[in-house]
């Protein structure tokens, strides 16, 4: 009776496991994912994995075969190459656009905007590395129309994707850097340094997809995406939304 019991068991934690959806997140979407994750378990009792970088790595790694679900990337490019290299079976959609922000040390005065960058109180920095990460590419575009990115580049500390450079604005290690609005609205960073919108840097629009190989239940977390309780959180953490006749 006993080996009997292990054996269900045994089977019953396999398929929870087969349950749980990997989902390939960008790094500007680290905290807004904790909030999905939880309303989505709440509502439907299926498990995520959240797997967090910048969308540039997460591409690379989904292409070299990465067993992920869902894919929320930081722009509509990567998606989009996922969708016509017959690696995602759906079409990119739009599920947020983001918002670029200037972030700084508690000292520095953010209204001055890209100004402040010039400044001897900035000393370094950082910056998404723009290869991969599309806050990064935005940052760079706007200094380089700004007439800017030659003048400062000595500062410039690049990281691997916004995650880093929240690490490095958080622990001090540089002055200032650009990140995603929707970081500096997070709880647990408030008070942490002085932030204001970047003038002159669009809106991004970020592009969501599906899979090949996909779990039966990532569609349900697709979507999820799309439902009034997962707008309201995106707007909670001040990402702009689409209108929902064009979502997808």
């Amino acid at each position: 009776m006993r080996s009997w019991l292990v054996v269900v068991l045994f089977f019953l934690g396999s398929h929870l496991q087969a349950q749980k959806l990997r989902i390939a997140v960008a790094a500007n979407a680290q905290f807004v994912v904790e909030k999905l994750q939880a309303e989505f378990e709440r509502q439907t009792r299926i498990e995520l994995e959240p797997i967090v970088n910048s969308s540039g790595k997460l591409t690379a790694q989904i292409q070299q075969g990465a067993p992920f679900d869902v894919f929320l990337s930081a722009d509509m490019t990567y998606p989009n190459a996922l969708y016509q290299s017959g690696q995602a079976t759906t079409k990119p959609a739009v599920y947020a656009y983001g918002v670029l922000v200037l972030w700084a040390s508690k000292d520095l005065d953010v209204s001055k905007g890209l100004a402040l960058l010039t400044s001897d109180q900035v000393r370094k920095i950082a910056v998404a590395n723009p290869k991969t990460a599309p806050y990064g590419a935005a940052a760079t575009e706007v200094l380089t129309r700004q007439q800017l990115l030659g003048k400062l580049q000595p500062k410039i500390v690049y990281g691997e994707s916004i995650a880093q450079v929240n690490q490095y604005l958080v622990s001090g290690a540089v002055d200032a850097g650009f990140t995603a609005k929707s970081v500096v609205l997070e709880p647990s960073l408030q008070g942490k340094g002085n932030w204001a919108p970047v003038k002159g840097a669009a809106p991004i629009p970020q592009g969501v997809v599906l899979l090949k190989g996909a779990s039966a239940n990532a569609r349900r977390f697709y979507d999820f995406l799309f439902s009034p309780p997962a707008r309201a959180i995106f707007q909670q953490y001040g990402y702009q939304l689409p209108s929902t006749s064009s979502t997808r």
